[in-house]
């Protein structure tokens, strides 16, 4: 199996530099805010997204002969935050207790403060971006703010209503998770000065991992002995279709989807509507099928990458790609 620690090699140099980067950047003098930052900052988790940044700034600088340096760091820096922040706000839309096995910022400092918590990690990331006066690394990362907005708004409202379409689901997906991950890949071609077709398909290539990675995601949600920080079957609690159950409900006659819908309105608060959809969706194939579509995303993020040479950055990015198939957590 591909390890993590096996695709950062080629810029472990770099992934130090930049954690020291954002140290710097984020130390704070107010002590309750200083523990609080720190405390998010100490559990971000696999760091996928500057790790992203960073190889895709060395695979360019290869072309480029401009080694990733601070434009590198920050732009690493501006979409991590991006994520951290969206993340601590997530858990008090949903009211969840823990991230990553740990106490959430909500449930550690209640969730008025954890909002405001989210807003200055926010303002902060933006204050030293503008401040750099590396504008054009500002201006590629700062749409992705709104991106991520609008998918959480519109899964929400999906969730509400409790239905969705393929198109919507994947139209969500992509504004929630793969845009940023594009945007990863695109903006480390950029601070390294790539020709501006190179930047387009490092951000191809990095949507189509994000595509893969949320499916991914919604995947280990209904398989058991997964270890995602977060409890198992969450996104039924919470209303959401996600692939595998819109699967299950594509194949299914209307009296069957009422009685699928059903059940999930009762997500909620019952148990036992949980376990029989999770139960459905694993027997009736809808987990391996939801995989397939998964690995077309990754097979078209990795044929992205045919234009560049062989080296062990491109590896690592194709390792990337195998990494996220294979995950369980």
């Amino acid at each position: 199996m591909v390890t993590l620690d096996a695709i950062r090699e080629p810029v472990k140099q770099e992934l130090e530099e930049f954690e020291a980067f954002v140290r710097r950047n984020f130390k704070v003098e107010n002590d309750l805010l200083a523990g609080m930052v720190d405390y998010v900052l100490s559990s971000r988790g696999k760091g996928i997204r500057p790790l992203l940044v960073l190889l895709s700034a060395r695979l360019n600088a290869l072309v480029t002969q401009r080694n990733a340096g601070q434009r590198s760091y920050l732009a690493a820096m501006l979409v991590e935050i991006i994520h951290t922040a969206s993340l601590v706000h997530d858990d008090v839309i949903d009211e969840s207790d823990t991230r990553r096995g740990r106490a959430s910022a909500n449930a550690k400092w209640q969730s008025r403060n954890a909002v405001v918590l989210g807003d200055y990690l926010l303002a902060r990331n933006m204050e030293i971006g503008m401040r750099s006066a590396q504008y054009d690394i500002v201006s590629y990362v700062i749409t992705s703010i709104a991106m991520l907005c609008e998918g959480e708004l519109l899964q929400n409202d999906r969730a509400r209503k409790m239905e969705v379409t393929r198109e919507a689901y994947l139209d969500i997906i992509y504004k929630k998770t793969a845009s940023l991950l594009g945007i990863c890949a695109g903006v480390g071609a950029h601070s390294v000065g790539a020709e501006r077709e190179k930047v387009a398909e490092m951000r191809r290539f990095g949507d189509a991992l994000g595509m893969a990675f949320q499916i991914q995601d919604d995947i280990l949600d209904y398989t058991r002995g997964a270890h995602t920080g977060k409890p198992s079957n969450n996104d039924l609690r919470e209303h959401k279709i996600t692939l595998p159950l819109l699967l299950l409900l594509e194949r299914a006659d209307e009296a069957r989807q009422r009685e699928i819908r059903d059940l999930l309105a009762r997500c909620h608060e019952d148990e036992t509507a949980v376990d029989t959809l999770q139960a459905a969706v694993e027997s009736e194939g809808c987990l391996l099928e939801a995989s397939k579509v998964m690995h077309g995303y990754l097979q078209r993020a990795a044929a992205q990458l045919a234009a560049w040479p062989d080296s062990p950055v491109r590896t690592s990015l194709v390792n990337l790609c195998a990494y996220i198939a294979e995950r369980n957590q």
